[in-house]
């Protein structure tokens, strides 16, 4: 008998335990404004140096072939970021992705094409889980601040998503100025001040690294089996069907051409604008200043484009934040 009553109170516990319940509305909006900073900190640094790699690095279109392969790689990787996700767990995920940024800062302290190709590779990889891991974690702990606070899920996650937006959007503004505030004022910056304004950017991604360390962590790490090989193969297949799918789908093919302008207007506006009409009449400083106002306007119109969405039919609200996420992102 008691062996039977141990056989079923076993029956009766969850696979996996609860643990929400243990932890405090407050933990988790917390966790919201430290990754909200750690991100700002994070790309305002990238974002910077981002509009200002076609510029410094012109030689041989260094700087533009490794943002192209940086892209491409970021494209590959994020077939497969939700497996490392799954298997990291999205803290881990987070930290790890800030690896990327970290290094190809660094990079640019010496642009030569043997530390410029590989760490833009390897940042592909590196953004793709930071990314998927953000979502994810994001999700993860609005969904466990609504089961404690017992609010609409929706509600939780929407508030989340928008402070952690509202926060990311000023990364162009504050990340730019710094750029005009430390450059000299010319048509072409000298080797001390941009050597000086990357290692500013590597201060500010080193406190947003550390800064990410301090999120609590969420139970969405997923076991090993033991046949990890199949596990893996039939997780590959997976994903390898699911992004094929949406591909015969009329809809989803209706918004590749937004995907398209979108990417092409980015590129336009980080790589040809900067260098070829920004750069030749205010110099590299005068990048950081135009971007910069890009960025606030950016950002003061965020809120209103995030309402517009409100407008659309439930079929296109989808596609809409596809859009929306991509020109962020």
């Amino acid at each position: 008998m008691a062996i039977e009553s141990m056989d079923t109170r076993d029956e009766e516990a969850p696979l996996v335990v609860d643990v929400s319940g243990g932890e405090t509305p407050k933990s988790r909006t917390r966790d919201v404004h430290i990754l909200s900073c750690a991100f700002l900190l994070i790309f305002l640094a990238y974002g910077a140096a981002q509009n200002l790699e076609t510029t410094i690095n012109s030689e041989g279109n260094l700087g533009t072939v490794s943002l192209g392969i940086l892209y491409v790689s970021f494209a590959f990787f994020s077939l497969f970021a939700s497996l490392v996700v799954r298997v990291l767990g999205s803290k881990n995920a987070v930290v790890l992705g800030t690896t990327g940024y970290w290094l190809y800062i660094a990079a640019n302290l010496k642009p030569t094409w043997y530390t410029m190709v590989p760490v833009s590779l390897y940042m592909g990889f590196a953004a793709s889980i930071i990314w998927v891991g953000e979502g994810t974690y994001l999700t993860s702990i609005a969904r466990s601040h609504a089961i404690d606070t017992g609010l609409h899920e929706g509600t939780v996650i929407g508030n989340f998503n928008g402070e952690f937006w509202a926060v990311f959007a000023l990364h162009q503004f504050v990340g730019n100025l710094i750029t005009l505030a430390v450059l000299p004022k010319g048509t072409e910056g000298s080797t001390g001040s941009t050597s000086l304004l990357f290692i500013v950017f590597l201060c500010s991604m080193t406190l947003g690294t550390i800064l990410m360390c301090f999120i609590c962590k969420t139970n969405d790490k997923e076991k090993v089996s033991e046949d990890s090989s199949v596990s893996f193969c039939s997780a590959v297949a997976s994903r390898l069907n699911s992004v094929i799918l949406p591909l015969l789908d009329m809809r989803m093919l209706l918004v590749i051409p937004l995907i398209a302008y979108s990417g092409l207007q980015q590129a336009f506006v980080w790589a040809s604008y900067t260098k070829d009409i920004v750069n030749p009449t205010l110099g590299e400083a005068g990048v950081g200043g135009t971007m910069a106002v890009y960025g606030a306007f950016d950002a003061i119109t965020l809120r209103h484009r995030t309402m517009a969405t409100c407008f659309f039919s439930m079929d296109a609200y989808p596609y809409a934040c596809i859009k929306k996420s991509i020109s962020l992102t």
